[in-house]
């Protein structure tokens, strides 16, 4: 499908047709909104199962659907935990996850991901886990996409994966985000871009892009090799 021109453009063209639909909105996980494409959260699953991370982190909460998705491949696989960074985690939101019957498996920390605390308590956090992912999912501008790959990329172990998401604002039209900070050369991608020019440690695992065909995150699934 990589080298099928036809369906990569349709599969750009569906993807902008169904954005301002907010077509990510439509699903949930166990019954909080995910805010995902399914492809992707399928792809995140078979991440988690081959890797079988002792803590995924994960930067941009929402409405804690990705926190309980993450938490039930965890309580499957029958070890680790969830760590989830917000700079807003809202009332009936922490509520609603606390409750939840895999809440067990869920840490979270209120702040922002590039905030020197923030960061403190995440290396914490993570210090004797043996296995570690990275999900990035919060504010989509280059400067705080980028400060964050700096900060959590070292805590990635080798063979796991550091996942970008909203890299797709890159191919979307401009007037999808007239009221965000993000634009078409301020976004994920961009700073994915400028992070891997200096780092050799990852490499964008172009197969899952590929396999995928629809993503929110193309390009975004970085693996750590070295």
């Amino acid at each position: 499908m990589a080298l099928d021109k036809k369906v990569k453009a349709t599969s750009k063209k569906w993807f902008s047709q169904t954005y301002k639909h907010e077509y990510s909105y439509h699903f949930r996980w166990l019954g909080r909104p995910i805010i995902q494409y399914p492809q992707d959260i399928v792809a995140l699953q078979e991440i988690v199962w081959n890797i079988k991370p002792d803590l995924i982190i994960e930067t941009g909460i929402a409405r804690g659907g990705s926190l309980i998705f993450f938490a039930s491949l965890l309580e499957l696989i029958g070890k680790g935990s969830v760590l989830g960074i917000d700079v807003d985690i809202r009332s009936h939101n922490r509520k609603e996850i606390e409750k939840h019957p895999l809440s067990k498996r869920i840490n979270m920390i209120e702040g922002s991901s590039i905030d020197e605390k923030t960061v403190k308590d995440v290396y914490s956090a993570a210090r004797g886990k043996k296995n570690i992912m990275v999900v990035l999912d919060s504010n989509h501008t280059h400067d705080h996409v980028l400060k964050e790959l700096e900060f959590y990329s070292p805590i990635v172990t080798k063979n796991s994966y550091l996942v970008v998401f909203d890299t797709v604002v890159a191919d979307l039209p401009q007037r999808y985000f007239a009221n965000r900070p993000w634009k078409k050369f301020n976004n994920p991608k961009s700073a994915l871009i400028e992070f891997l020019k200096n780092n050799r440690q990852f490499r964008i695992d172009s197969e899952i892009t590929n396999k995928l065909a629809i993503t929110a995150a193309p390009d975004g699934y970085l693996k750590r090799i070295k």
